[in-house]
C-alpha cells in the first residue's frame, strides 16, 4: 500500500512538473480559445425569444354534450386542435408577409419551406399548469419577434372562436339533417303500423279480451234464440193441432147441418110438388113465380151437395130429377103464368122465408167456428214469423260468431306479426328522442359561441421585447472555449513531453539505463544565462499582462456596448 501511495505521489507529480514546465504553452492556447470563443459568440446571429402567456376559460354557461369542448376533453386536446390551424400554411404565411420575415430564405425557397422552417424551429406551444401556455417565437429581430408572438396569441384566439363557430355550426347541421332521417323513418315506420293497425284491428292482441268476451255473448245470445225457436216450434205444432181439430169440429158439424137441410129441403120438395100436382088438378091455372122459386130452392141445394159429393152420391142424382121435372113442367105452363101469378107467388115466398127461417142457426153456428178458426190461423201465422225473425237472428249471429271466432284464431299471428313489426320502433323513437334533445343543445350552444359565451383562450401576459438573445449563450460558448484551450494546451504539452527524450529527474536516468543514480547535480548557470531567463520571463509576464488586460478591456466595451450578455 505504502509502494503504491508512493507511486501515485511521483506521478501526480510529474504532471505538476509537465504543467509548469509548459505552462507558457497552455496559457498561450488559453489565451488563443479564449479570444475564439469571443469571436464565435460575437460572429454567432443573435436569436431573441418571445413569448405570450394564454388561458383556456372553460364556458360556465349551461354546458352540454353538444358544446365543442366538454369536461371530458383536455385543454391539451383543444390547445393541440388550435395550434394546428394557427400554424397552419395560410397563417403563418400571412404573418410572414405581415412583418416581412426571413426575407433571405424567401427569394431563395419556396414558400411552403419557409413556413415548414417556420413552424418546426420556431414556433413552441408549451403547455404549463392547469389550462395555461405558452406561445413563443423566436428571431433575430427582437421588435419582430414580440409582434409575431402576439399575432400568434390572437390567432389562438381568432382561430379558436372561428373554430368553435364552425363546429357548432356544423354538428347542429349534422344534427338536423340526423334528426329528419329519424323524423322520417319513425314516421314511415308509425304510418306502417298505423295502416297494419287499421287493417287487423280486431284481430291485434290487445282486442282478445274484448272479442272473447263478444264471442261467449253471442253464443250464449244463439243458445237462448235457439231456445226460443225450438219453444215457438213447439207451441206451432200445438197450434195446428187445435186448427186441425177445429176443422175436423167444423166440418162434422157442417156435414151434420147439411144432411139436415138436405132432408128438409127433399121434404120440401115433396111436399111442394104434392101441392103443385093438387093444385094442377083442381085449377089449370098454374104459379109461374112458384115454379121459378122450386127451381131455384133446388138448384141451390144440388149445388150445395155437389160441392160436397160426387154427382154418384144418390141425392145428387135425385135432386137432378126433381130439377128436371120441374123445368120440364115450369115450360109447359109458362103459357099459363098469367092466370096463376096470384096464387103462386105467395107459397113461394112462404117457403123462401121458411127456408131462410130455418138456415140462419146453421149459419150462426158456422160464423162462430170460423171465428175461432181464424183467431187460430192468426196466431199460427204470428208463431210462423218469429219463428222466421229467430232464425234470421241466428243466421246473423252464426255470422258474428264466425267473424269473432276468426278474429280470436288470428289474435296469436297477429301478435307474432305486431311483435316483429315494432321490434325496432322503440329503438328508432329512442334515437329520435336523443337527436331532438341533442338539437336543442346543439342550438343552445350555437347561440353560446356566437354571443361568445362558451370557452375561449383569454391573454394573461402579453409578449415583450426580449432584453437579451436565448442564442448564442456566452456562457456555454466561453466555457467550450476554455475547455478547448486547456484541452489543446496539455495536449500539445504533452505531445512535446513525448517527443522529447532528455532526461528530466534521475529517476528517468535510472529507468533508462537501469543503473542506480548516486546524487543529482542540479544545471549550473552563468550570470549571463541567469539574465538571459530573467528577460525572458519579465518580457513573457508582460506580454501575458497586456494580453490579459486587452482581452479584459474589450470584454468590457462588448459587454458595455451589448454585443456581449452574460
Amino acid at each position: 500500500m505504502i509502494g503504491m501511495e508512493v507511486d501515485q505521489r511521483q506521478q501526480l507529480r510529474k504532471y505538476i512538473d509537465l504543467v509548469l514546465r509548459r505552462k507558457k504553452i497552455i496559457i498561450t492556447a488559453f489565451l488563443c480559445a479564449f479570444v475564439s470563443g469571443v469571436g464565435v459568440y460575437l460572429r454567432t446571429p443573435k436569436v431573441y425569444l418571445s413569448s405570450s402567456l394564454i388561458m383556456f376559460q372553460q364556458q360556465q354557461i349551461n354546458p352540454s354534450k353538444m358544446s365543442p369542448d366538454v369536461a371530458a376533453i383536455k385543454t391539451t386536446e383543444i390547445v393541440n386542435t388550435v395550434g394546428q390551424q394557427v400554424t397552419s400554411r395560410t397563417n403563418l404565411e400571412e404573418v410572414i408577409k405581415r412583418y416581412k420575415l426571413y426575407p433571405d430564405l424567401v427569394e431563395e425557397l419556396p414558400m411552403e419551406d419557409v413556413v415548414t422552417l417556420m413552424r418546426e424551429n420556431h414556433i413552441a406551444i408549451k403547455p404549463q399548469k392547469g389550462d395555461v401556455f405558452m406561445v413563443t417565437y423566436e428571431g433575430q429581430d427582437p421588435k419582430k419577434v414580440m409582434l409575431v408572438a402576439n399575432a400568434l396569441a390572437s390567432k389562438f384566439i381568432e382561430e379558436n372562436l372561428r373554430f368553435r363557430e364552425e363546429k357548432t355550426s356544423e354538428t347542429s347541421a349534422y344534427v338536423k339533417d340526423e334528426l329528419k332521417l329519424a323524423k322520417d323513418a319513425l314516421d314511415k315506420k308509425e304510418s306502417v303500423m298505423r295502416d297494419y293497425k287499421l287493417q287487423y284491428y280486431n284481430e291485434m292482441a290487445q282486442q282478445l279480451p274484448v272479442n272473447m268476451e263478444r264471442l261467449n255473448a253471442l253464443q250464449g245470445q244463439y243458445q237462448s234464440t235457439q231456445t226460443n225457436v225450438q219453444n215457438l216450434e213447439h207451441t206451432r205444432l200445438l197450434v195446428q193441432e187445435q186448427i186441425s181439430l177445429k176443422k175436423d169440429m167444423l166440418n162434422q158439424l157442417a156435414e151434420r147441418k147439411v144432411l139436415e137441410t138436405e132432408k128438409k129441403q127433399a121434404e120440401a120438395a115433396v111436399t111442394l110438388s104434392q101441392k103443385n100436382a093438387s093444385l094442377s088438378a083442381k085449377d089449370d091455372k098454374k104459379n109461374p113465380g112458384q115454379e121459378m122459386a122450386d127451381i131455384k130452392a133446388l138448384r141451390l141445394n144440388l149445388e150445395a151437395m155437389q160441392a160436397k159429393y160426387t154427382d154418384q152420391h144418390p141425392d145428387v142424382k135425385r135432386l137432378r130429377r126433381m130439377l128436371a121435372k120441374l123445368e120440364e113442367e115450369a115450360k109447359a105452363a109458362a103459357s099459363k103464368a098469367d092466370s096463376g101469378a096470384a096464387g103462386g107467388d105467395k107459397p113461394a115466398d112462404r117457403q123462401d122465408n121458411k127456408s131462410a127461417a130455418s138456415s140462419s142457426p146453421e149459419q150462426q153456428v158456422a160464423g162462430g167456428y170460423d171465428q175461432q178458426l181464424e183467431q187460430l190461423q192468426r196466431q199460427l201465422k204470428d208463431v210462423g214469423f218469429n219463428i222466421s225473425r229467430l232464425n234470421n237472428e241466428m243466421l246473423e249471429i252464426q255470422k258474428q260468431i264466425k267473424t269473432y271466432q276468426k278474429w280470436v284464431d288470428s289474435a296469436p299471428v297477429r301478435e307474432a306479426e305486431w311483435t316483429a313489426l315494432t321490434r325496432d320502433y322503440n329503438e328508432l323513437r329512442k334515437h329520435y328522442e336523443t337527436l331532438v334533445s341533442r338539437n336543442l343543445e346543439a342550438d343552445s350552444a350555437e347561440t353560446l359561441e356566437r354571443h361568445q359565451k362558451g370557452s375561449q383562450f383569454k391573454i394573461v401576459d402579453s409578449a415583450h421585447i426580449a432584453e437579451k438573445p436565448i442564442k448564442p449563450d456566452f456562457r456555454k460558448i466561453m466555457l467550450v472555449a476554455i475547455a478547448l484551450g486547456l484541452g489543446v494546451g496539455f495536449g500539445i504539452s504533452l505531445g512535446i513531453e513525448i517527443l522529447d527524450t532528455s532526461f528530466k529527474d534521475a529517476g528517468d536516468v535510472e529507468q533508462a539505463l537501469g543503473l542506480t543514480v548516486l546524487c543529482a547535480i542540479p544545471v549550473l548557470e552563468n550570470e549571463q544565462d541567469i539574465k538571459r531567463q530573467k528577460r525572458r520571463s519579465l518580457l513573457w509576464t508582460l506580454a501575458l499582462v497586456v494580453a490579459v488586460l486587452i482581452i479584459c478591456v474589450g470584454m468590457a466595451y462588448l459587454i458595455r456596448r451589448g454585443s456581449i450578455v452574460i
